[in-house]
């Protein structure tokens, strides 16, 4: 297994202020912004969480399409742990 520590640029910064200029969701809730900022800037497929109360959740990942959209970013998976056993199951 391989593991790669990601460097928090000015584009991570920069996309998660419009994840809350976008009203993803909300500044006291910027690290969860920054989670997904990362996962879309250095172009991850899928973020995979427990965090139902802010990303997990339709209205987040609908934000995220839209923001991502807007800012020419590509769309990113967001589900959690059960949903992708469920996935990987129906195969």
């Amino acid at each position: 297994m391989q593991f790669h520590v990601l460097k928090k640029t000015n584009e991570v910064d920069a996309l998660a202020n419009e994840y809350i200029n976008g009203g993803v969701l909300r500044e006291k809730s910027f690290d969860d912004c920054l989670h997904i900022a990362f996962a879309v800037v250095y172009n991850c497929d899928l973020i995979v969480s427990w965090n139902f109360k802010h990303l997990v959740n339709y209205k987040t990942i609908n934000k995220v399409k839209i923001v991502n959209a807007v800012n020419q970013y590509r769309e990113i998976g967001i589900m959690s742990p059960t949903m992708l056993l469920e996935e990987v199951d129906e195969q």
